[in-house]
């Protein structure tokens, strides 16, 4: 049992995810379109979740939003179902299958046997699709992966039941009904929109103003919670940046990709224009982990090199509040 999927490898598992799923029902819609349509990108802060016992930061929109908030701004309809019982899980994964239908699941990172050793942690928002069975074995498509890879029954029985903060407790789903034609330009204005209304949000934790209090909170930590917690925590900033997803850099990249899509399609050469600026906000990104991944790995020859670090991502935090005010005018 094996569905004719085309697996295409993908920079975020979610939107990934998607954009092969809307490939497989007839509709060429790039990763970045879907990222940008589904108001992915974000900046939150938010303390009172802890993920390996540090303050949880998140670069992108909660598992699940980006697809669900695409689809419906586009005007598909996802039929998404959690299970109590495993073996119910599974019987409707099969099903599925039967019909010729591939199916995304949200699973857990921690035990899937193909992920290399270093990204496997306990993560419970990762994305994948199933596209068949062989015997015990399903056929796993993982966008972020460069090729097709396996897991047999008892494995994908694990993920998809992991413990812990956002466990999928057997997450599927799948779209069922299509519109004739895509309205890309309304979705497009519709996701730009959100974006904006989340990054200049008065609040905070959230959006520029969160970026900023980071940057406060990376100034107290060493002389607050001690060097060697100040470094863990500062240790996973740059994880959930870098590594989780594309994380920070990475999501301003796919977001500059959009706009630049977007652009063509609104005939609005402001968006293309944009489109670099937040590639160079994306670079700034990068030069922000590289520097806070010396301090945390004691490699950093720099005196005051917390403050140095918050300098940077204060700026950071100023660049984006800015683009998305003329983003929001923009459009």
């Amino acid at each position: 049992m094996k569905i004719a999927f085309e697996h295409k490898q993908s920079a975020h598992c979610e939107n990934g995810v998607a954009s092969n799923l809307m490939r497989f029902n007839g509709y060429d819609v790039s990763e970045p379109m879907v990222f940008g349509i589904g108001s992915g990108l974000l900046f939150c802060y938010i303390p009172f979740i802890k993920l390996d016992s540090a303050p949880l930061i998140t670069y992108r929109a909660m598992a699940g939003f980006i697809f669900k908030r695409f689809a419906k701004r586009v005007g598909i309809t996802i039929k998404r179902e959690k299970f109590k019982d495993p073996k119910k899980a599974q019987k409707r994964l099969d099903e599925n299958l039967e019909k010729n239908n591939p199916v995304g699941l949200q699973v857990g990172v921690y035990h899937l046997s193909y992920f290399p050793d270093e990204y496997r942690f306990h993560f419970n928002a990762h994305n994948l699709v199933v596209y068949g069975k062989e015997g015990d074995t399903y056929l796993i498509s993982d966008p972020t992966m460069e090729e097709v890879t396996t897991l047999t029954d008892k494995e994908l029985e694990k993920v998809r039941y992991a413990k812990g903060v956002f466990a999928p407790k057997g997450h599927m789903y799948y779209p069922i009904e299509f519109p004739e034609k895509l309205n890309l330009e309304s979705a497009i204005k519709k996701g730009i929109k959100h974006t904006c209304r989340e990054m200049l949000a008065p609040v905070p934790i959230v959006g520029h103003k969160g970026i900023k209090t980071v940057a406060k909170l990376i100034r107290k930590w060493p002389e607050k919670k001690g060097t060697k917690r100040a470094n863990h925590y500062l240790g996973q900033i740059v994880r959930m940046q870098e590594e989780i997803g594309t994380g920070g850099g990475g999501f301003r990249y796919i977001y500059a990709a959009f706009l630049q899509e977007a652009s063509a399609i609104l005939n609005n050469d402001t968006l293309s224009t944009l489109s670099t600026e937040m590639t160079e906000i994306g670079d700034h990104w990068r030069d922000f982990a590289l520097e806070a991944s010396r301090i945390y790995r004691n490699r950093s020859a720099q005196n005051d090199a917390y403050n140095k670090v918050a300098d940077q991502l204060e700026t950071i935090g100023n660049q984006e509040r800015d683009f998305f005010r003329k983003l929001k005018i923009a459009i």
